[in-house]
């Protein structure tokens, strides 16, 4: 059960389930805690999980001022001290990521590792595009199921619209009644939009794993190798058959691998020492501990083109990966989920 937690002038709807080591959450545009729902309910045997509403999203109001990425990243770290966390594995999504970008960047000592899903760089011509799309259709849709049906042909798979799923998360998010307005979503995008922080990326420290779906449209693999080539030491993988929003689709495929990641990482006592291995010993290990945790059988498949690459720096190793992870636990029972799903890029 959430509730507003005061940060500084304003009050950020917050969720906090489970025990074990901090984990932290961040949405992209408009989402909130109901967003995360399918981490929030199958990790808490292993972490204290943390998941807020977006500013301008649900029970969180916006900022004021005029919004930026340096200030929703201030915000995240305030947010985490009011908690009493002094150091937590983010995660962030989308939008989210590039908060997530920019808290590693601005307070490190926060982020005891870096996930980044279905991120970017600099948006290219495509998704600056796109960004011009979402805007039109904010601005012009006939009603909010029209608005959310031509959405979510981006955001999510032919395999999810062609087997119900969307029609269920559409449910949900007309019947969610904390709504969020045209104004607030245009207002976050603006402040996504302009975000360029190509020359600082090398800046952050925490290990980091940039993940893409293969089949996302929004934001295609190339823009989150992009990112991964920029983070000394970042592990890029692609999830092939997935689109923008894995973590809902898949998320049995999705939570596997984060935990994997953060276990890999060290998150207690009884996690091997890795980081001083070598490329191939360090994916047996990770092999290992999901095999370990979720049961056999747990590869990941090395794209045929994808060695390693190195960054502008001189120092940064990428692995690309494709996940062929068993998907035992698509999204099946949507009616406590998703309920604020309404992420464009």
């Amino acid at each position: 059960m959430g509730e507003h937690v005061q940060v500084g002038s304003h009050k950020i709807w917050t969720e906090q389930v489970g025990t074990g080591p901090d984990v932290l959450l961040i949405g992209g545009l408009g989402d909130t805690v109901e967003s995360w729902r399918f981490q929030l309910d199958r990790l808490t045997d292993r972490y204290r999980l943390t998941a807020f509403d977006s500013p301008g999203g649900g029970r969180t109001a916006m900022l004021g001022g005029k919004l930026t990425v340096e200030m929703l990243a201030d915000d995240t770290a305030r947010l985490l001290r009011t908690l009493g966390i002094p150091i937590a594995h983010v995660a962030g999504f989308s939008e989210g990521s590039i908060i997530a970008q920019e808290l590693a960047i601005r307070h490190p000592e926060l982020v005891r590792s870096l996930i980044l899903q279905s991120t970017w760089l600099v948006p290219d011509i495509c998704l600056r595009t796109f960004d011009r799309c979402v805007r039109w259709m904010v601005e012009t849709a006939p009603g909010e199921r029209e608005f959310l049906e031509a959405l979510y042909l981006y955001l999510y798979t032919a395999r999810a619209h062609n087997d119900g799923t969307v029609e269920r998360i559409i449910g949900d998010v007309l019947n969610f009644p904390h709504k969020h307005g045209a104004a607030e979503m245009l207002t976050f995008l603006e402040a996504i939009a302009n975000r360029d922080a190509a020359d600082r990326l090398h800046m952050i420290t925490a290990p980091t794993l940039v993940l893409a779906g293969g089949a996302d449209r929004v934001t295609r693999p190339k823009l989150g190798r992009e990112v991964a080539g920029r983070i000394r030491g970042a592990r890029f993988e692609v999830m092939s058959e997935e689109g923008h929003q894995p973590f809902q689709e898949a998320c049995e495929k999705w939570n596997a691998r984060v935990d994997a990641f953060w276990r890999q990482v060290g998150n207690d006592a009884s996690t091997p020492a890795v980081h001083g291995l070598g490329a191939a010993d360090k994916e047996a290990e990770v092999t290992r501990l999901m095999a370990e945790r979720y049961g056999q059988p747990f590869t990941l498949e090395a794209e045929a083109q994808s060695s390693s690459s190195i960054d502008s720096d001189g120092g940064g190793q990428v692995v690309d990966r494709r996940a062929a992870v068993p998907d035992h636990g698509r999204v099946g029972d949507v009616s406590k989920a998703v309920a604020a799903a309404g992420d464009p890029a």
